[in-house]
């Protein structure tokens, strides 16, 4: 024992022993003790046999004086001074709660000490610091630095609940493959019975093909749809066409054959059996001629409505472009006139290109966490990672293994997705090769590419968030929120691609536009907080791109942003709110328009109030609130143009709610904040509350990832209705 003074003279002392007698802790036993900054305290726990791994769990009445728990092998000295405690060991800071998980393994003798020191200054735990006086005759006002604590020693889970948990979490997300697969077989099954009636009608005689129907033959029996409600934007139904529209050399028969030609804009066609449309079994059942010298041919994917010799000039076509697409009521015959083979391709490209940034963004993510799990374990410093330290298992070098396996769910179910939409890619293609008219001209325009981009954002999404989880902090945040981004993104892009396939923006300009929000991102996280200039800024540029998006909307790309923007601002506020008061021309998307301006006016205003802390969450809630919106508002729409929403995509969307609603219970719990200190953050931790194994982030990552799975089915399915619908009777909205 060494004993030192600064005293120029010498000082007298004296020394007291105590046998200590209780030195040993016991599993499952608390301990009760007081400690001082001048009397830390340590105690002695032994593993007892069968048990290879504990939790040392500390608990306080008292938030502060703030105390450091240390983890120590049986050596002498015992690290046991506030300068010196961190030397050796697992250390953390705690105010009113600690727990360290603790392995056999780390020490050779089975045994070790529970360390604990009282801190003579509260920064670390974020409490204040103390007035010190600037004269040497006032004394520090310290108050009372005494602290109770309840020492625990709980066991570990086993190595056959790592095992089961593991097995348990493969075993829900392979139950979606097995339904998957069930609802693909039963679908095929249905599709062949109805492709086996309908080659028994076509091999049969009329009578018989009544009897088989069980109705009268009329061409909407026979046909397969009645259109009554899709009428929007056509010229009326084949019904309604007068005598005087045939020329006076046709037949009555050919009469019917100019009524319900094959391939018609106004009806789809019955198929053969190779999947040409069966013209002669129309016309039969309409009592027609068969159309000997007719032939039908559908439009294949290397034509496209636009012709090149249609035009003598570029601004011909930028002529028609504006014409078309400032039609007051617009269909989705209006908004598909390109190319499909070059829509496809310009699609593609989001696949590609989120492929390309998954793979540059992922390697140095998981290269850094391995650093900062590296750090951890060698340091002992577990102030580094913010866990649910009463909840976080161990496994090799990995200090919670159990929040990085819970994120299988978004691989799993995100590599679901990208088999879904390969197989419907499939499907689709084998349909153009056989010229099905249905796939031609019916049916909101099939294109793939922002579909697997999706999928694929859903799988990066569980890989970086369990590489967040690695090390949670401060620093690596982002790359929990990243790809949430994309997908909110991806989503909103999806959903405007449906009726507007030929102005969607393209791969480059979307994937800009991410990155934009992204480097925000980073800039709110690192400067945002309390930084009155920064919001001001961020607010500014918020409203300015809203305007600008609003824009770009309601005239469907046909404004130029130039020197003269203000003059014709000006010139349209003149003519058509001060010389006479008219409304807007397109009322649907001015109300969307407005409705997103008010939210996203609002949702800035609150941040240059309040200012919140998690910047990267407040950023990600203005993307979810601008999803929901235009995801309520397509769903209106559709309801109010006489579509309907089938069973599927209705169940999706109940299941999707629901489990969207438990999500976010389980989210908002809050087991832990890097927003404040990590003994402060230890204050939210939670026992496990599944299997003994997953705490209430893990279920969140379950629900959330079967919640963004069932959201892509609802954008998958939502028009199905309409996919025996010619898309000059589809509105665009």
């Amino acid at each position: 024992m060494d004993v030192s003074t600064l005293s120029n003279s010498n000082i007298s002392f004296q020394l007291q022993a105590q046998r200590v007698e209780k030195f040993l802790l016991h599993t499952n036993e608390p301990f009760n003790f007081t400690a001082t900054p001048s009397q830390p305290q340590y105690y002695e726990y032994i593993f007892p046999e069968g048990i290879n791994s504990v939790i040392v769990k500390v608990t306080s009445p008292l938030a502060f004086p703030c105390t450091v728990i240390s983890i120590q092998d049986i050596l002498c000295p015992v690290y046991d001074l506030d300068n010196n405690v961190e030397f050796i060991g697992m250390y953390q800071t705690m105010t009113e709660k600690a727990a360290i998980t603790v392995q056999k393994k780390d020490f050779p003798r089975s045994s070790f000490f529970v360390v604990v020191v009282v801190k003579t200054e509260d920064e670390a735990c974020g409490g204040r610091l103390h007035y010190y006086p600037i004269t040497p005759e006032e004394q520090p006002i310290q108050g009372n630095r005494s602290k109770l604590l309840t020492v625990t020693v709980t066991p570990a889970i086993s190595s056959e609940l790592y095992v089961g948990s593991v097995l348990f979490c493969l075993g829900v997300f392979l139950s979606f493959y097995l339904l998957t697969f069930v609802i693909s077989c039963i679908e095929q099954w249905r599709q062949q019975k109805k492709g086996g009636l309908l080659t028994a009608v076509i091999g049969t005689s009329p009578d018989e093909k009544a009897s088989l129907l069980g109705k009268a033959v009329t061409p909407d029996s026979v046909l397969g749809s009645s259109f009554e409600g899709y009428s929007y934007g056509s010229l009326g139904n084949s019904s309604n066409f007068s005598s005087e529209a045939i020329t006076d050399s046709m037949t009555s028969g050919e009469a019917a054959i100019a009524e319900y030609n094959c391939p018609s804009r106004d009806r789809p066609a019955q198929r053969g059996i190779g999947g040409t449309p069966n013209c002669n079994f129309i016309v039969q059942i309409l009592g027609g001629r068969p159309m000997e010298n007719v032939t039908c041919r559908p439009r294949h994917d290397s034509q496209s409505s636009v012709e090149e010799d249609e035009y003598d000039t570029l601004a011909d076509i930028d002529s028609d472009k504006n014409v078309i697409r400032t039609k007051k009521y617009l269909c989705v015959s209006d908004l598909s006139r390109k190319d499909k083979r070059v829509l496809n391709k310009k699609y593609q490209i989001y696949f590609w290109n989120i492929s390309t940034i998954a793979v540059f963004y992922a390697l140095p993510v998981v290269q850094l966490v391995i650093t900062y799990q590296t750090v951890v374990n060698v340091t002992g410093n577990q102030d580094i990672c913010y866990y649910n330290f009463l909840c976080a298992h161990p496994l090799g070098a990995l200090s919670a293994f159990n929040n990085i396996l819970s994120n299988l769910g978004y691989v799993m179910l995100g590599l679901l997705f990208l088999l879904i939409i390969l197989q419907k890619d499939i499907t689709h293609r084998r349909a153009l090769i056989r010229s099905d008219y249905y796939a031609l001209e019916c049916g909101i325009p099939k294109h793939f590419g922002l579909f697997y981009a999706m999928g694929t954002a859903l799988m990066m999404e569980g890989l970086l968030s369990a590489c967040y989880h690695v090390c949670p902090n401060y620093t690596n945040f982002q790359f929990d929120t990243s790809f949430m981004y994309m997908i909110a993104g991806l989503c909103m892009l999806k959903l405007y691609q449906k009726r507007h396939p030929d102005i969607n923006a393209s791969a480059y300009t979307a994937y800009a536009s991410l990155a934009a929000v992204i480097f925000f991102s980073v800039l709110g996280v690192v400067f945002g907080k309390d930084n009155l200039v920064f919001w001001i800024v961020f607010s500014i540029i918020h409203v300015v791109a809203t305007l600008l998006l609003s824009t770009q909307l309601y005239y469907m790309g046909r404004w130029k942003l130039d020197t003269g923007i203000f003059r014709r601002i000006i010139y349209v506020v003149y003519t058509d709110c001060i010389r006479q008061c008219s409304g807007p021309t397109y009322v649907d998307r001015m109300v969307l328009l407005v409705m997103g301006n008010i939210v996203n006016w609002s949702l800035a205003t609150y941040g240059l109030i309040m200012r919140p802390s998690d910047f990267a969450s407040y950023l990600l809630a203005i993307g979810i609130c601008n999803l929901l919106l235009y995801f309520a508002f397509y769903i209106i729409m559709k309801l109010r143009s006489g579509e309907r929403v089938k069973f599927i995509p209705l169940m999706c969307i109940l299941f999707t709610a629901v489990v969207w609603g438990f999500a976010l219970f389980f989210f908002f719990q809050g087991l832990s904040t890097w927003q404040k200190t990590p003994a402060e953050s230890r204050e939210h931790n939670r026992d496990c509350i599944l299997l003994d194994f997953f705490d209430h982030h893990d279920v969140w990552h379950f629900l959330s990832s079967t919640a963004l799975f069932g959201s892509f089915l609802i954008l998958l399915t939502l028009d199905n209705d309409l996919d025996t619908v010619q898309r000059d009777k589809i509105c665009v909205f």
